[in-house]
């Protein structure tokens, strides 16, 4: 056994270098936040930043609508007729659909 241990180059026996050896080993592969988990929470920001452009630029186009519809009362009935399918009591409402 002691053949074996003197074998070892003794740099590679220093204390200093198998803490640190432990030591990226341990952030590595234990810990709770090991590279693994980096990994995922760095593709899960990603996705939750490109998804954060796609809330913004909805949240503008809504902010445009809604300008828009306070501003002219004719496009407030054009929508609420074709979006929400709003008559007034007297009408029949008649829905087409387009088959492919």
């Amino acid at each position: 056994m002691k053949k074996l241990i003197e074998r070892i180059p003794p740099f590679f026996r220093n204390f200093y270098f198998l803490s640190t050896i432990f030591f990226l080993v341990w952030l590595s592969f234990i810990d709770s936040n090991d590279l693994f988990m980096q990994a995922r929470l760095s593709s899960k920001k990603a996705e939750l930043k490109s998804t954060r452009a796609f809330y913004e630029e909805r949240i503008l186009q809504v902010k445009n609508d809604q300008a828009a519809l306070n501003s002219n009362p004719d496009l407030l009935e054009k929508m609420a007729r074709e979006k929400y399918l709003m008559k007034k009591p007297n009408e029949d409402l008649f829905i087409v659909v387009k088959e492919d």
